[in-house]
């Protein structure tokens, strides 16, 4: 007798997928017969071991469906946020002042990434690089990120510097041309891809996580998707968007809004990091109750 959600658990896990393995069938579609299935065999345990694995089971899955609807909620409210505060459509406590307009060129200096680099340059030497993803997937950059690059002494290279922003040149879509990210720590030795340039902010009245904010919210994504060139693949002309002029707050209220957004983002975070801890403790629990290593 089975207990069907049990089963399911079972069905779903790699012990019994394993079996299938050797039956599986096709290049393009991957396929089994029934007969196959019909054919294996399993080790099933009593109805009421059963019936407690998958309380066990479906606890952690209750948990992991409740932190991923939290982690949605939480993004959902930072993205209202962004929308308010990077506009100016909403004003933190405390702050009157009517925000003014700059022209990108006038924040600081445009710089390009690694040039002259070939594949047997990248995973060795003692130097090191943002990649293309951490510019792409972050507001602030993650420095654990890091890769390795080798750079000869004497080379003519750009090194990046802390308060710089990062710009990815290109993408397939006009919606992703641009994706800023702000690089906060102090780094030794360290470069940019060359797929992305950097700009170094001059201007003292910028704070550099404000404007790496404000470049990936909804406001910053129409002004790159208004300057993105191209048909099947988009690029960012830096001298386009040096013309450009942004409307931003002075710089007490771009940190106040920075830290509020980055206080959200450290939330968001740390969810994630107990959803990945939840599905981990899954797998494990899967592996040990469903092959009767523990029970």
């Amino acid at each position: 007798m089975f207990v069907p959600m049990w089963l399911g658990y079972f069905i779903n896990h790699n012990t019994y997928h394993n079996q299938l393995l050797p039956y599986i069938t096709g290049i393009k579609v991957s396929s089994i017969s029934k007969s196959a299935i019909a054919g294996t065999m399993i080790a099933v345990p009593k109805p009421d071991e059963q019936t407690k694995i998958v309380a066990a089971l479906s606890d952690i899955d209750a948990l992991i469906t409740n932190l991923e609807k939290l982690i949605a909620k939480k993004k959902a409210i930072k993205q209202g946020a962004m929308q308010e505060l990077l506009t100016g459509n909403k004003r933190l406590s405390g702050f009157i002042d009517p925000w003014a307009k700059h022209m990108v060129k006038d924040l600081g200096v445009f710089y390009s990434g690694l040039s002259g680099k070939g594949k047997s340059d990248f995973g060795c030497g003692t130097a090191h690089y943002i990649t293309f993803l951490n510019v792409l997937t972050n507001t602030k950059i993650n420095i654990n990120a890091l890769e390795r690059v080798r750079v000869s002494e004497g080379e003519s290279q750009n090194t990046v510097k802390k308060g710089d922003l990062f710009f990815n040149t290109s993408s397939e879509t006009p919606e992703e041309v641009g994706m800023c990210a702000a690089l906060l720590d102090d780094v030794e030795n360290t470069y940019l891809n060359s797929f992305c340039f950097g700009l170094r902010i001059t201007n003292p009245e910028m704070y550099p996580l404000f404007l790496s904010y404000y470049f990936n919210s909804q406001e910053g994504r129409q002004i790159m998707k208004v300057l993105a060139q191209g048909a099947t693949r988009y690029n960012l002309s830096k001298t386009n968007f040096s013309e450009t002029i942004i409307t931003v707050p002075d710089k007490e209220e771009q940190i106040a809004i920075a830290h509020l957004l980055l206080d959200m983002d450290v939330e968001i975070d740390t969810l994630f990091a107990k959803l990945e801890k939840a599905r981990n403790m899954k797998k494990g629990m899967m592996s040990e109750l469903l092959t009767g290593r523990i029970r």
